[in-house]
């Protein structure tokens, strides 16, 4: 998938949004509220904002070595792992957003002033070739379908 400029501006606004919207859905709930899971199988807001922490840690990385150096070339990057090698989950969800919202911003000064062509770098991710935009475009619509999961979740706890 080729990049166009306007789609560059709709995946970055979309990114430098996130940690906006996540903020207004959670500014009601407490730190209880927060860690709440319904059941065994289900995830917590604070399950969700943990991965989306380990995916955002694996995707901007790979952008930052695209953008770095000339093909690189990763083995399978499996956020799950990497969320329990982090721990994300049991952080407290202020402090964990915190995180979260400080790479977010570096990501998106970086990726706001890049010239075009930097969006078609690439690498080759578990034997498939990515590029800096469409590792934006997958990591900007996870977080969209994360977010309305997370609000859905929300909503559940306020009964």
């Amino acid at each position: 998938m080729k990049a166009t400029p306007a789609d560059v501006q709709k995946y970055l606004g979309i990114l430098s949004k996130t940690p906006q919207q996540i903020a207004l859905a959670v500014k009601e709930f407490e730190e209880e509220s927060l860690q709440f899971r319904a059941n065994t199988k289900s995830w917590s807001a604070n399950d969700i904002l943990a991965h989306l922490r380990s995916c955002a840690d694996l995707w901007t990385h790979s952008i930052y070595a695209m953008l770095a150096e000339n093909e690189p070339v990763f083995s399978d990057i499996d956020e799950r792992k990497w969320a329990k090698v982090t721990r994300y989950a049991e952080l407290p969800f202020h402090q964990s957003f915190q995180a979260f919202s400080l790479q977010r911003e570096s990501l998106v000064i970086v990726l706001k002033d890049l010239p075009f062509d930097s969006w078609e770098r690439s690498a080759l991710i578990f034997e498939r070739r990515h590029t800096v935009f469409t590792q934006t475009r997958r990591l900007a619509k996870h977080e969209t379908e994360h977010l309305e999961q997370l609000k859905i979740i929300l909503r559940g706890n306020k009964k």
